[in-house]
């Protein structure tokens, strides 16, 4: 069972596992959390992780591989340590679960293992929310359960601030007391919209970037999707298209469950969930409202809520644009991390431990 809470003056320090290019510990330092060091397999991520989150150091190393000795290295003796991931979760999400991947089983499972080694004070986790249909998410809670106090919340983006439809899984769990997440900052009835968020970037056409910043650079198109696009109004999709732009696939009644395939976002609403190839026309709702390409990686970062300098690449030697897409898709959109941040140092402000 969990502990009664007690005071102490220990100073939070967190760790980040699988924190690829740093969306959750760019989020935690801006609500105050120091990050000493994030871990991903991921070498690539290295450069945008430790540029933007400065000092804290980046491990290239198999999460399924670590030891526990090897995080608490990078906490001092008087810290109360926090440590927060988002384990990969392509098993779980829907757009994969056909694909069985009992390895991404063991990676919830060697966190529960680090979370125990590391002996946390308070731990966060992202995931997708499929993730509660599965045992392997009820044998973590169990586990957790027996040391820690555990909330559970299924975060709508747009509800914090988000501007784009994106529903996270966020475990809070504190072995200090009670824990949970800060009430929504947003009313869901005026939500965050695709112009806040990108409106204000320079245009481009297919295939450009932009003079001023390496990372507003947008995919090629072919002649027969330019004519779609240019065929396809703002909030419109394929079904709007004659019958010789369709694709073979849209003219058979399964063709319905993919409409937002070839679509334009809506400038007054958010935008769809950013995923790994989001900056493919063909792959969701990924068109600009009214320009006649796909969303640039800028504006992808900006939907998950990177700061306009988050640097992703080595000036002058850019990552590949299908690299980076990734890196951006993968990411916990830094404003939610930011809003993990918060409830934890409020957290901690009600048991009385030091925050600074």
């Amino acid at each position: 069972m969990p502990r009664s809470s007690e005071k102490s003056e220990k100073v939070p320090i967190a760790t980040d596992i699988f924190c690829g290019v740093g969306g959750l510990t760019h989020g935690l330092m801006r609500a105050g959390i120091p990050v000493v060091a994030g871990v991903d397999s991921d070498e690539s991520c290295r450069y945008a992780f430790e540029f933007n989150n400065a000092p804290a150091d980046f491990l290239c190393d198999d999460v399924s591989e670590l030891e526990a000795d090897e995080l608490l290295e990078y906490y001092p003796e008087n810290a109360l340590r926090i440590l927060v991931g988002c384990a990969p979760c392509r098993r779980f999400s829907r757009y994969t679960r056909r694909k069985k991947r009992d390895d991404e089983y063991a990676l919830l499972r060697s966190f529960a293992y680090l979370i125990d080694g590391v002996e946390a004070d308070i731990i966060s986790m992202e995931n997708v929310p499929q993730l509660r249909k599965y045992p392997i998410y009820e044998e973590f809670l169990n586990t957790l359960r027996a040391e820690y106090y555990v909330s559970e919340s299924n975060v709508y983006c747009p509800s914090y601030g988000i501007a784009q439809r994106r529903t996270r899984l966020v475990l809070l769990a504190s072995k200090l007391g009670p824990i949970e997440l800060i009430p929504p900052t947003h009313d869901e009835d005026d939500p965050p919209t695709v112009r806040e968020a990108i409106g204000h970037l320079p245009p481009l056409k297919a295939g450009e970037t932009s003079d001023v910043d390496p990372l507003h650079r947008c995919h090629g198109l072919s002649e027969k999707n330019l004519t779609r696009i240019r065929a396809t109004p703002e909030g419109g999709g394929w079904n709007h298209w004659p019958d010789e732009l369709k694709l073979e696939c849209h003219k058979k009644p399964s063709g319905e469950s993919y409409g937002s395939v070839y679509g334009r976002m809506k400038w007054d609403e958010p935008a769809s969930t950013m995923t790994t190839q989001c900056c493919g026309l063909g792959n969701g709702r990924f068109g600009h409202p009214e320009q006649d390409r796909a969303i640039s990686l800028r504006e992808a970062a900006l939907f998950q809520s990177f700061p306009s300098n988050y640097q992703f690449f080595t000036a002058g030697t850019p990552s590949s644009l299908g690299t980076v897409e990734r890196h951006i898709g993968n990411a916990v959109p830094v404003r939610l991390g930011e809003v993990v941040g918060i409830s934890i140092s409020r957290h901690l402000e009600r048991y009385n431990e030091t925050c600074t």
